[in-house]
């Protein structure tokens, strides 16, 4: 039987203020293989508050498919590189299909410990 670790990646969620933002970000984070995939989905709408002031600003929405021994090195780049003073980095753990763990696993180059 499979060992469930090998089948667990993250879902890492972050929002940047436009589209030219989300590409660019997303290929960086191919390109240094901190993530086997990043989707960018756009046409939303954030409702907050920042600094005591209410604001509504369009976003777009970057979801980010990476293993767990990823997530620290994936953090630092996020701190580097965001474009918002305080990034939204939400990390979500699941369980991904053998194939598509194996694929994720293949496409992602973890730090060296």
């Amino acid at each position: 039987m499979q060992d469930c670790k090998e089948l667990d990646i993250l879902s890492v969620t972050t929002t940047v203020g436009s589209l030219a933002a989300a590409h660019a970000l997303a290929r960086e984070i191919i390109a240094q293989r901190l993530a086997a995939c990043v989707q960018v989905e756009s046409g939303l709408t954030s409702f907050y508050r920042w600094k005591g002031e209410p604001c509504e600003e369009p976003e777009v929405r970057l979801v980010i498919k990476t293993m767990p021994a990823c997530e620290g090195a994936l953090r630092e780049f996020m701190a580097r590189r965001h474009p918002y003073e305080l990034p939204q980095f939400l990390a979500v753990p699941m369980r991904a299909s053998e194939a598509y763990a194996q694929w994720a696993r293949s496409e992602t180059a973890p730090p060296p410990v």
